[in-house]
């Protein structure tokens, strides 16, 4: 499902504009999250854009933003150090509290993940903080640049060649790095801390996940990401870590969503109004639970498929369940069985003699079915045919009762 982001700007610390992207879960959020990226990387690289998008997987808006003088952030990168990247955080929040809900949940990586412990006092909404490969002092990151430390002692600045960058390193920058209190933060958070690290983050040694740990007060929670390198490179890296913030987070947040709860299950099949926008609904099947709704199109928030499309998924499944019982039955070398249905509406001309007496447009659900294995031609017209015994699909083709009242 396609994650909504909008493009937005705010002030940030130093009075520059700052490029955000927010992106939203397809409805209501639950909260709203702030995510701080690496030292010089911005908002847009793919570990920051995976992590997004698995937290708007689990119902969190999710703001991240380029620090001043990265990206497409206004301002000059000399001028800005770890005080002024905090400050940034800061100025995010109170942007997000006037336009949208301040954020419960702070997620940053690398020196973002020391920035948000720094930040979070500052934040009063924050209700829990998650870092990823993040230094337990800012001080750490001079070491990229330890090559020309000299001169930017002595001449109060050099030209550093970062991932593929230049960027001019300040006498400045460097002493403000040197005095971040990111341990001693973390030991006053009073917020749950998750702290997420790789055992083989040869940038951000795993030492520093466990200082970061040490100084954390209960609850406190470490995951290793084992095998991961220290940009999450693999994607798969940084959906796990989204999701792992996602589900723990909840224990701790509000959820602000305003979504009803579903009610307990009266029938085989219930659906009840979530509350929330026109269309959306809690569908309740025996203990499986999901959401029903309309596309954005339709005025809905897409947040589930359609009425339209589960009719046309129980065909599906019941075509695939049909083809299964029966070549097992006949023992059938079939393979794998896949079924994809889609549906319009047709005039009725235009169907055939199927529909013999009816007048107007008509629901035309469409079959397309996949079969894997070594089958004749025989054994593969038998399977078609077999799949017109489906009892969805004899329901679908006939006349069907229904009755409706109102319950006391």
């Amino acid at each position: 499902m396609p994650t909504p982001r909008q493009r937005v700007t705010f002030p940030g610390a130093l009075g520059h504009e700052l490029a955000a992207r927010l992106d939203l879960p397809a409805g209501p959020p639950k909260a709203y999250a702030l995510f701080a990226h690496c030292f010089t990387c911005g908002k847009d690289l793919r570990a920051a854009t995976s992590i997004a998008a698995g937290l708007t997987d689990a119902g969190f808006a999710v703001l991240r933003f380029d620090f001043t003088g990265l990206g497409g952030s206004e301002g000059e990168f000399e001028n800005t150090n770890f005080t002024s990247n905090v400050d940034d955080l800061v100025a995010a929040a109170a942007w997000l509290r006037v336009e949208y809900r301040a954020p419960q949940l702070l997620v940053g990586h690398s020196l973002g993940g020391a920035a948000v412990v720094v930040a979070a006092d500052r934040i009063p909404e924050v209700r829990a903080v998650a870092t990823i490969g993040a230094p337990s002092e800012s001080g750490h990151v001079n070491q990229l640049f330890v090559d020309s430390a000299d001169e930017i002692e002595q001449r109060g600045s050099a030209d550093v060649e970062l991932a593929g960058r230049r960027f001019t390193i300040t006498k400045q920058l460097v002493d403000d790095l040197r005095s971040g209190r990111v341990v001693e933060a973390a030991g006053e958070l009073h917020r749950p801390l998750m702290v997420l690290h790789s055992p083989i983050d040869n940038v951000v040694g795993v030492d520093h996940a466990a200082a970061l740990f040490r100084a954390a007060r209960h609850p406190r929670s470490f995951v290793s990401l084992d095998g991961a390198d220290h940009l999450l490179g693999d994607v798969a890296d940084a959906v796990y870590a989204a999701k792992t913030i996602g589900t723990w987070a909840e224990r701790y947040l509000v959820d602000e969503s305003g979504v009803k709860p579903p009610p307990p299950a009266s029938a085989p099949v219930m659906v009840s109004e979530t509350g929330q926008g026109k269309f959306l609904n809690h569908v309740v099947v025996g203990e499986h639970r999901f959401l029903a709704d309309e596309p954005e199109s339709m005025g809905g928030f897409d947040a589930g498929p359609s009425p339209y499309d589960l009719l046309g998924a129980a065909l599906g499944a019941c075509t695939s369940m049909t083809i299964r019982m029966y070549a097992d039955h006949k023992g059938y070398p079939l393979g794998r069985v896949t079924v994809d249905v889609s549906h319009d509406k047709v005039h009725v001309d235009d169907a055939g003699n199927v529909v013999e007496g009816r007048d107007g447009k008509i629901d035309r659900f469409r079959r397309s079915i996949t079969v894997d294995g070594d089958l004749d031609e025989q054994l593969r017209a038998n399977v078609l045919r077999i799949a017109d015994k489906c009892p969805v699909h004899r329901t679908l083709e006939r006349t069907s009762r229904i009755e409706t009242g109102l319950s006391e």
